[in-house]
């Protein structure tokens, strides 16, 4: 009779075997199928690329287009009212009312505030008493003349009457004397009674003043004096209110940078856009450029105002707007993307010498490696135009598979698009973009 234990072991050890060898036969068999699947890649890389080699370099065109294109400057700045009074007071004194706030719409002549009046009311009374008794002076004056003319006109008399023998020559010219002294008090009485007169006026005056009032038609846009505040206007007049004379119509004043002021003037169109209203866009139109500078962080600019409609009252003082002017407008012409004005094609002594140098060794091929510098060929760096100095510049087209130049002249840019000008192109040509080895 067999030991079991011994069948078990004999059994446990053949299945071992057989499961070994097993895998092993997987093993093969996956190493035979990534031997397979990598030669197959490297023959499709290969005819890949030496079919891309003997096409030679492909281009990327666009087609020559007519259209509309803008040339506008942008600026910011911020708005402000046509016409905004400043209203203050001559006069200190405790106010004792206010009629208006802010956002009241208020018409020229009418009160805005009232100060204090009662000393100004005791100084125009006392002006007023001072003029009464310099025209009872006056009369007196007048009264001390008459007298003395009379004297005169008796001792006239009596020197006729004696033969010169009376009155003596001294009570003569004493009396004389008296009659142009008393002229003169006359003169000195009506002076004062002028004096007394403008002073009364002055205080009529300022007791006018205390009463605030509205300069203009319009709204108040700011209000800085409470009942119960003192005023003082020692040295300067104090800011109590502002009136904005009509929002209807307003003033965008934007800062245009220097390298844009000599394409700005008077008359052109713009839009416009604030923050309160992302959603819409503005009209506006230049009215004046100023010939002054500002320099603001070592930036110069100058400043344009712009006219703005806003009847319907949506936009505000102070508000900031971003404004694009319009300064060139061409309809119908034909444009590019500014990337065929950057393009130049490879020579050809460059592109053996690319061919010859991208040999590859197959296991260098099979590594994932980055892409070398000027891979993507015939494309400049950002901003380099072959432009010339009298504004001409050169495109390369597409003709029968092979880029051929074609000197342009340039018109206005929008940054996205060119405005050119040849007999040598027309619409629907194909303007080359940029150019690439194919290299897989």
């Amino acid at each position: 009779m067999k030991d079991p234990n011994k069948q078990s072991s004999t059994d446990l050890s053949q299945a071992i075997q057989a499961g070994s060898h097993t895998t092993n036969s997987k093993k093969r068999y996956y190493a035979i199928g990534i031997v397979l699947l990598l030669a197959l890649s490297a023959w499709y890389f290969y005819s890949q690329r030496a079919q891309a080699q003997s096409r030679g370099p492909s281009f990327k065109t666009h087609a020559l287009q007519r259209g509309d294109i803008r040339l506008t400057v942008t600026a910011t700045g911020n708005l402000e009212p046509t016409n905004e009074v400043s209203v203050g007071s001559e006069l200190s004194g405790t106010t004792v009312e206010v009629y208006v706030d802010t956002n009241d719409q208020v018409t020229k002549g009418q009160p805005l505030a009232r100060l204090d009046t009662v000393t100004l009311e005791n100084q125009l009374k006392s002006s007023k008493a001072a003029l009464e008794s310099a025209k009872a002076a006056l009369l007196q004056k007048q009264a001390t003349l008459t007298e003395a003319e009379a004297t005169l006109t008796r001792q006239q008399e009596l020197q006729r009457l004696s033969g010169g023998k009376l009155p003596s020559k001294a009570d003569y010219a004493t009396t004389v004397a008296a009659v142009e002294r008393a002229k003169a008090d006359i003169t000195s009485a009506e002076a004062a009674i002028s004096e007394a007169q403008a002073d009364v006026e002055t205080k009529a005056n300022s007791l006018s003043k205390a009463l605030i009032v509205s300069p203009t038609n319009g709204i108040v846009l700011s209000r800085s004096i409470e009942v119960g505040q003192t005023v003082a206007a020692s040295y300067s007049t104090p800011e109590l209110f502002i009136v904005a004379e009509d929002l209807s119509q307003m003033e965008l004043e934007v800062a245009v940078a220097e390298a844009d002021i000599g394409r700005v003037a008077a008359g052109q169109k713009a839009s416009f856009t604030v923050d309160a209203w992302p959603d819409r866009s503005f009209e506006a139109i230049v009215l004046k450029v100023a010939y002054g500078s500002e320099v603001t962080d070592n930036v110069v600019t100058y400043e344009t105002d712009l006219s703005v409609s806003n009847e319907d009252l949506s936009l505000r003082p102070g508000m900031t707007a971003t404004a694009d002017i319009d300064v060139a407008h061409h309809q119908n012409v034909l444009i590019v993307p500014v990337a065929a004005l950057r393009f130049s094609p490879t020579p050809p002594d460059q592109l053996s010498a690319k061919a010859s140098t991208e040999k590859t060794s197959f296991l260098d091929s099979l590594i994932p490696r980055p892409k070398r510098p000027g891979s993507q060929r015939g494309s400049r760096p950002e901003g380099m135009m072959p432009t010339k100095t009298d504004g001409a510049s050169t495109i390369w087209i597409l003709e029968d598979g092979h880029p051929k130049p074609v000197e342009v002249q340039l018109g206005i840019s929008d940054g996205s698009y060119t405005e050119v000008i040849s007999d040598e192109i027309s619409e629907g040509t194909q303007v080359i973009l940029s150019e690439s080895n194919t290299r897989l």
